[in-house]
């Protein structure tokens, strides 16, 4: 099989150049109309990119969702998703979302220690439950976050199109950026590990996306027994969009009945 095409999503979604724009020019909008209920710019260490926006709701905060990007670890900040907030935001939950040190210059054990000591950090700015998702690439890091060596304090982890097992990865040509070795492979593939009891997850992904990402997700939910969502009609750069409508089903499973 070829690895590349297996996980190249934007040559099979129409008009996939485009959403990197699209993105960026929602999530300014969205931080504009937030006014002072956007706190951005915080910091959680002492790097360039450790930094997170947090959005508040009207009122006193449920708790907090912390949104983390994708990019194949290797692109992207938390600027471009803040329109991702809304819908926990409409059910009275705050939002962060925190950036992280890309590869080369990070190794993948490096991304997960940041996270962990980012959502320590959240969770002195915002008391009560933590919930953590996560898209693609941020879906791995998700889901790190629900595993037994991880000790942030997590209620739920809902890993959104994961990468799961990095086997694959070391097999594609960004192997020459990312450098997986065996040791990492095995360290940091959330489906080699253990889920920390107690800690509510559930796997969601787009029905329409690359058959490598429906073979991740469902991967992880047979190993940690837990139930995963295919989002019928979704590709892998619109399965996120649920998560602006309050209403809808993937907001629901990331704050409904906590």
């Amino acid at each position: 099989m070829d690895m590349d095409r297996a996980y190249a999503n934007g040559a099979f979604i129409p008009g996939g150049d485009g959403f990197l724009a699209h993105w960026a020019s929602k999530a300014g909008v969205f931080r504009d109309e937030m006014g002072a209920r956007a706190r951005l710019g915080l910091e959680y260490g002492p790097e360039a990119r450790h930094r997170f926006d947090l959005f508040l709701p009207e009122g006193e905060a449920k708790g907090c969702v912390t949104f983390i990007h994708g990019g194949y670890w290797l692109a992207g900040d938390h600027t471009l998703w803040s329109h991702l907030a809304a819908g926990v935001l409409a059910r009275g939950w705050a939002c962060a979302m925190p950036s992280y040190t890309l590869a080369p210059e990070a190794r993948i054990a490096a991304m997960t220690q940041e996270m962990q000591r980012a959502l320590g950090v959240i969770a002195t700015h915002i008391p009560g439950p933590q919930v953590v998702t996560g898209h693609s690439a941020g879906g791995h890091l998700s889901a790190r976050m629900g595993c037994t060596d991880i000790t942030a304090t997590v209620a739920r982890v809902v890993p959104i199109s994961p990468l799961a097992d990095l086997d694959e990865l070391a097999q594609t040509q960004m192997q020459n950026v990312l450098h997986f070795d065996a040791a990492e492979i095995a360290t940091e593939s959330p489906a080699r590990l253990t889920l920390r009891p107690n800690t509510q997850v559930h796997v969601w992904v787009g029905g329409q996306e690359r058959p490598a990402f429906l073979w991740q997700a469902r991967l992880l939910s047979e190993h940690w027994a837990c139930p995963w969502t295919v989002a019928p009609g979704k590709h892998h750069f619109d399965v996120i969009d649920a998560m602006e409508d309050p209403r809808s089903q993937l907001t629901e499973t990331l704050v409904g009945g906590l």
